[in-house]
């Protein structure tokens, strides 16, 4: 690599080399490095080109007396770097509550002298014609009750009443583990997603991260329980593989679902937003094109890529009917969440919801602010064991100089829109505020780190945590940078520890953590939605489906079966037995703040929610759980766990 390209890079955050967790060192190709600057919108075809770019940026680099953002603590003075108190000044504070997303112009606040002492919010103090955005929020989040709580799959939950779960059902699961002494009930994703595209079901593969899935809506004309039911049978995976519930029929149940949404618009009149909100009627637009021209916008006629163009207005217009619709139904989403948020008022926590890490390159997020997300590249993850080529997600970077521009703004927006509903969130794949790795789309070309600015995305989740008066977690697995962990813990966030994983690793031995030497900032599970059950874990049930897909076979598959009989002894032997009992007595008696047990062990099911690396030869996102919720409070599982827990203090 040039040492013009080398400079260029650093500039905008493409970390030179990465090693991986077999400690080999990869170094960012000429080749990866221009793949990152052109899905930053930097297009550099030769070196006079770059040369240029590099030019300008160290131009306005030098030229700059403040910083675009500087981190402060409510109720002290705040003073950026470069800030000239003889000189005037102009400030915008933003919202008390943030309602906005930013500060508004009649905030507007002329001085000259040191600046006031700021409240919570992000504010922006301009001086000398360049912006300061000034992002107001605590040193630390207070500690994390001590507690439990069960995590439930939403699509899953419907029982006899609905193929696809509902939100409905999922205020019943927060009533009856209320009663039964739990904290929080956690559900994955609810972002918004293809509803055009039923084959599109993936929780973490969302549209839009600011709006909610329509599929959960619970309607007043029910489909019908066996809309969308398939029933299981021997044939979806390896032996006795499904035997516990029915999967669910997404291309049947999903339609049936809108049409039942759409009846319930036509009836109530069809309404259109109670209150119009410019962000909700351009993501409405986005769905009644969806409607007409397919799922992904990149595949729609060229005059309706661009939501400001001619044609979006005239389609608008002539297709109010259905923008109305797709606003109605963000808002009945919204009503339904708060009436789940009020069934969980009792928990100590409530409603766990969890952040995706990213959204579908051609989805609405992409579509209403194209300039926020990096094009032509995915987030990923470098080599590992269990994948030697590395991951592409198909997810859309955030970037992080749009980032820093709009002062954070975006990303409290998207925290805000959870934490409407939740005392409690997971922030997926958190590694990400530290560095996040980029993988160009061209094929070969492997991917790289580009450094995400921590202390500030930190700040903003502190700021709108306390706003909600909300503990957050961040999965922090993984191939985990030096320092983020002690930079969580001293933000107040928790970690993720995952007990199947939590070892003294080094040696031929395999040796378990005792309970003692879990850290206290943390939620504790045995397993999360991409792992084995307790009980399929103890059976294999993964590698039987690995080995059936062809991924393990032979020597490799022997060995992998080998280890999980070690892991099972040494881990039976730790928590002192092969029981549930065992298991749940163990992970109460760790110091984590928080547990997490996830409702296919309560159950006692086999079979895991995901198996990472597939797609459709593994029915992922699909299983129903074979009880309704409003008996969680009387399952025998529920009871066992629920006794302990108490015994344990939580």
């Amino acid at each position: 690599m040039s040492e013009t390209l080398e400079a260029l890079s650093r500039y905008l955050g493409i970390l030179p080399s990465y090693g991986d967790v077999t400690g080999e060192a990869h170094r960012t190709s000429p080749q990866t490095a221009r793949a990152i600057l052109a899905s930053m919108g930097h297009e550099v075809g030769d070196e006079a080109a770059e040369a240029a770019l590099l030019d300008r940026i160290e131009t306005d680099a030098a030229r700059r007396r403040l910083p675009q953002w500087h981190i402060c603590t409510p109720g002290h003075v705040a003073t950026p770097p470069g800030f000239d108190p003889d000189a005037d000044w102009t400030l915008i504070r933003e919202e008390a509550d943030g309602a906005h997303g930013g500060a508004g112009e009649d905030a507007a606040q002329q001085g000259r002298g040191a600046l006031p002492a700021l409240p919570l919010g992000i504010h922006k103090v301009q001086q000398h014609g360049e912006t300061c955005w000034l992002i107001t929020a605590p040193d630390r989040l207070p500690d994390a009750p001590r507690s439990w709580g069960v995590t439930v799959p939403l699509y899953g939950i419907g029982g006899a009443r609905h193929p696809i779960g509902t939100y409905g059902d999922l205020a019943q699961a927060a009533g009856a583990l209320s009663r039964a002494g739990a904290g929080f009930v956690g559900v994955n994703p609810i972002h918004a997603g293809f509803p055009a595209d039923p084959g599109a079901f993936s929780p973490y593969s969302p549209s839009s991260r600011r709006r909610l899935s329509v599929l959960h809506i619970e309607t007043d004309r029910p489909a019908g329980a066996d809309a969308g039911d398939r029933a299981a049978d021997g044939g979806e995976g390896p032996d006795d593989t499904l035997r516990d519930g029915a999967l669910i029929d997404y291309a049947a149940a999903a339609p049936a679902r809108l049409a039942a949404l759409r009846a319930d618009h036509a009836a109530a009149g069809s309404p259109g937003p109670q209150a119009p909100d410019g962000d909700l009627l351009r993501f409405a637009l986005h769905q009644a094109l969806a409607d007409r021209f397919g799922p992904y916008w990149p595949d729609w006629p060229e005059d309706y890529r661009d939501p400001a163009s001619a044609a979006c207005a005239r389609f608008a217009e002539e297709n109010a009917e259905s923008v109305a619709f797709h606003a109605w139904a963000q808002q009945r989403a919204e009503e339904q969440l708060l009436e789940v948020r009020q069934a969980a008022g009792e928990m100590t926590l409530g409603l766990y919801l969890d952040l995706a890490v990213g959204i579908h390159p051609a989805g609405a997020d992409t579509w209403t602010d194209p300039e926020l997300y990096a094009h032509g590249v995915s987030l990923g993850a470098p080599p590992d064991d269990f994948s030697p080529a590395g991951q592409a997600w198909h997810l859309a970077p955030l970037r992080p100089d749009i980032l820093a521009e709009r002062g954070f703004v975006p990303l409290a927006q998207i925290l805000r829109a959870q934490l409407r509903f939740a005392r409690l969130l997971r922030i997926d794949h958190i590694l990400g505020f530290e560095r996040a790795f980029w993988v160009p789309d061209a094929p070969g070309v492997p991917g790289a780190y580009v450094q995400m600015p921590r202390e500030a995305l930190l700040a903003v989740v502190r700021l709108e945590a306390t706003r909600a008066g909300a503990v957050i977690v961040g999965e922090d697995l993984g191939n985990v940078p030096d320092g983020l962990r002690a930079d969580l813990a001293a933000s107040g966030l928790l970690g993720c520890r995952v007990a199947m994983f939590e070892q003294h690793y080094g040696g031929e031995a395999v040796r378990f953590k005792a309970p003692e030497d879990y850290d206290r900032a943390s939620l504790t599970s045995f397993s999360t939605h991409d792992l084995p059950t307790w009980a399929g874990w103890r059976k294999g049930r993964d590698l039987d489906w690995w080995e059936r897909l062809g991924t393990l076979e032979g020597e490799a598959l022997s060995q992998a079966r080998a280890k999980r009989e070690r892991e099972v002894a040494a881990l039976e032997q730790v928590v002192g037995g092969q029981g549930d009992e065992a298991l749940l007595s163990y992970l109460a008696a760790t110091p984590a703040a928080l547990v997490a047990i996830q409702i296919e062990d309560i159950l006692g099911l086999d079979e895991q929610p995901n198996l990472p690396g597939t797609v459709y030869d593994h029915p992922n996102w699909r299983r129903r759980l074979p009880v309704s919720m409003h008996e969680l409070d009387r399952l025998s599982g529920t009871l066992q766990a629920a006794r302990i827990m108490a015994q344990a203090g939580r």
